[in-house]
């Protein structure tokens, strides 16, 4: 069975520094969310779809028009966060590298970044060349291309594929996609009701931590 994991949330701690920066951002321009609804709604989405959906969103909801530099002053932000504050999940390397099984990468960040990620955390070498983005398809996440796509690329059929994702729509990805989905709670970012929400999604099962996944995958 081919493990296909996804990098924010999963692999490395970028999530809670995106939401947390993406959420005062908004806020400052008039636009307050709640947390879980906002994680539920964008977490793992391509940043060209997230761009899309917020601005219509600031507009049919809040009645905002967001300023023409707002999503290049945040990208400033963030970038300046991860680039100080990035590690990788507690667990990732070691667990990854005790698996018996073929591993990938899939994730909706672009595919300069995503290197970037997984090189500064040092689990670049882990995945040698199955390193897939949402650059590399049409459709991204909750569409199932991405993982499609890896599968394909790592030459594993669908129903012999395991998805680790964190969001939402990672889990809705991974089942259109005809995978078996773990939900991964261990991220940062994770509220007490994560769980609830990827169970909702479709996933078939959820590991709130590595030792828990691994457990997991040693039975499936």
């Amino acid at each position: 069975m081919l493990v296909i994991f996804d990098c924010d949330g999963v692999l490395v701690n970028s999530e809670a520094i995106y939401i947390q920066a993406e959420l005062d951002h908004l806020a400052a321009a008039g636009l307050n969310f709640d947390r879980r609804d906002y994680m539920t709604a964008f977490t793992g989405m391509p940043m060209d779809a997230w761009e899309r959906k917020l601005t219509e969103l600031a507009m049919t909801r809040f009645q905002v028009e967001l300023a023409s530099d707002f999503f290049d002053r945040l990208a400033r932000q963030v970038k300046d966060q991860i680039e100080r504050d990035l590690a990788m999940v507690p667990g990732a390397r070691d667990h990854i590298e005790a698996l018996e099984r073929p591993v990938c990468v899939a994730s909706s960040t672009g595919l300069e970044k995503l290197h970037w990620k997984l090189n500064h955390t040092g689990l670049a070498p882990l995945f040698g060349e199955g390193i897939y983005s949402a650059d590399m398809v049409t459709h991204g996440k909750p569409e199932p291309d991405l993982f499609l796509h890896a599968a394909r690329e790592m030459g594993a059929k669908p129903k012999d594929c395991i998805v680790v994702e964190d969001s939402s729509n990672g889990v809705l990805a991974g089942k259109a996609a005809g995978m078996t989905v773990i939900g991964f709670t261990g991220g940062a970012h994770c509220l007490d009701a994560h769980d609830a929400d990827l169970i909702k999604a479709g996933a078939d099962h959820v590991a709130a931590d590595y030792p828990a996944l691994q457990e997991m995958l040693g039975y499936l």
